[in-house]
């Protein structure tokens, strides 16, 4: 009974996540309404990156652009449209993986919000020219989807004295590379752009990621965002949602990101380019495939984010990777995935197992020993201690080695809810393990064999409304479940099914010792 309550423990962190984070949010909001005040007056605010990392942009005046597009690149996972102020717009994503419910393909992101490649300046006058000045491109249709291809953005600043030019060369795997060149020294920023919010899901991380040189990564949360927070030596910056990311990153010569608070505590990231200088490096927007990302820069896996269990699921998907590779089908690979697991920590399970049928065992006599001493605590627990010693019981017995696969159960809900690779994978029926199964098999086989495993699990509730509360669970994780990824819950049913098998392995080992222990008593007496 005990492993419902870890997988329990486990589903209501993701619970409290998505339930509690918006008040959590909300106080963030209060604390740092000043910010918001003066960021709102202006969303075009060029941020301020000064000793103290919390001091408030001062917003320059600006106006709001256009939508023009000058350019359109195509390369080999989908299209990216250039607007008129050098940046990118909209990126487009080709593939019957990524056609939505109306045969519309997936658009990374609100134009709205702001984008990649946006440079604000420090100085105000020239921050209000740039926001209304167009660029020009030296071409309008750019072809990068067999070779690579070069782009070239030129704004001039007349009233400024100042010449931007935007040098971009892009590739067919959706990478490119850029440098910022301006005609004489001046303070600016350049921005990743707002996260992609084409798979937005609140019970997974989103927001702004920074990799330094340190090789620390350091996650700014959706709602966490504080003005003018700053990181010294970054070499790969990103916006990220569930499956997308934007980033810059430069794994020869670091840079400076500072992060602007919008709205609600949203993170809006910068690169602060040293003195005004030039500012080359490179970019990528795209969906999260890790092979993809290794194929660009092995060290871009760290765009890859899984919450406080990174440090756990990253292996764990990169043997779930493995697997695929010699098994090339997402679900069973999830299958096998599942039962390896389950054989590393069969030792632990075994024990927690066995320790749970001897608990159950001495049931009665627990609960005749509460009876006796309802009144008195301290003699209760002297003698439930002395029943656990002569019986060679250990309370934690059960409970420990099952509550220590915890975060290896968290960290594989974390692969499987994130992992890209599932969205468009077929198995069997299904035609997408990232979305609910259409049918609802799987959560009812799931929630069907989690009450077998409850029935033939042994139990020591002496307190009834426990005991009822628990039969319960089965059917509130099926009507969670209900609504899950199909691999997320695919996963739990083998992992099911293989505890049903570990359990009436351990039944049988149990009850077959007892025999022989019953019948050396018998043998002893006669």
């Amino acid at each position: 009974m005990i492993i419902f309550v870890a997988i329990a423990f486990a589903f209501m962190s993701v619970y409290q996540q998505y339930f509690v984070q918006p008040q959590s949010v909300a106080a963030s909001q209060a604390r740092q309404g000043e910010q918001e005040g003066k960021s709102a007056s202006d969303p075009n605010a060029a941020p301020i990156a000064s000793a103290s990392p919390n001091t408030a942009a001062q917003p320059p005046a600006s106006s709001q652009p256009t939508d023009r597009v000058i350019a359109v690149v195509t390369t080999a996972i989908g299209e990216l449209k250039i607007d008129e102020l050098g940046r990118v717009a909209q990126a487009t994503l080709s593939g019957s993986v990524f056609k939505g419910e109306n045969s519309e393909q997936t658009a990374l992101f609100n134009q709205r919000n702001a984008r990649a490649l946006e440079i604000r300046f420090t100085d105000k006058p020239v921050n209000t020219q740039a926001f209304n000045t167009a660029y020009v491109a030296s071409a309008s249709e750019i072809d990068a989807s067999a070779a690579s291809a070069d782009l070239t953005l030129t704004q001039t600043l007349n009233e400024s004295n100042l010449t931007i030019v935007k040098e971009l060369r892009f590739y067919p795997d959706g990478h490119y590379d850029f440098s910022v060149k301006l005609s004489r020294a001046t303070e600016y920023f350049v921005t990743t752009g707002f996260r992609p919010d084409a798979a937005s899901d609140p019970m997974t991380i989103q927001g702004a990621l920074v990799h330094t040189s340190s090789g620390a990564i350091e996650t700014i949360e959706e709602g966490e965002a504080i003005e003018g927070q700053s990181f010294k030596n970054a070499r790969m910056v990103s916006a990220f949602d569930r499956y997308y990311a934007t980033l810059f990153f430069n794994y020869e010569t670091p840079f400076n990101v500072v992060v602007s608070r919008v709205g609600d505590g949203a993170p809006l990231a910068f690169v602060k380019p040293l003195d005004g200088a030039d500012f080359a490096a490179s970019g990528y927007i795209g969906p999260k495939y890790v092979d993809k990302l290794r194929a660009i820069n092995p060290e871009l896996t760290a765009a890859v984010e899984y919450g406080f269990f990174t440090f756990l699921s990253k292996p764990l998907f990169v043997a779930l990777e493995w697997i695929y590779s010699l098994v090339p089908n997402w679900g069973w690979a999830i299958v096998i995935f599942t039962i390896l697991v389950k054989i590393v920590l069969f030792p632990l399970s075994h024990k927690g197992m066995v320790s749970m049928s001897k608990l159950k065992d001495l049931a009665p006599k627990m609960k005749e020993l509460q009876e006796r001493y309802k009144d008195d605590k301290q003699k209760l627990q002297t003698h439930m201690m002395e029943l656990y010693k002569k019986h060679g019981a250990n309370p934690l017995g059960g409970c420990l080695p099952l509550l220590l696969q915890i975060p290896i159960f968290f960290a594989i809900y974390r692969v499987l809810l994130n992992a890209i690779e599932l969205k468009g994978a077929e198995w069997l029926y299904i035609g997408d393990l990232s979305m609910k199964d259409p049918f609802f098999v799987l959560p009812l086989l799931m929630g069907a064999t989690m009450w077998f495993q409850q029935r033939i699990t042994p139990s020591n509730f002496t307190d009834p409304m426990q005991a009822k509360l628990f039969r319960w669970l089965p059917v509130v994780f099926t009507v969670f479940f209900l609504f899950f990824p199909a691999g997320l819950v695919l996963y739990w049913l083998v992992n099911n099914i293989i505890s049903i098998g570990q359990q009436w392995f351990v039944n049988k080992s149990v009850q077959a010792a007892k025999e022989i222990n019953k019948s050396d008593s018998n043998n002893e007496k006669n």
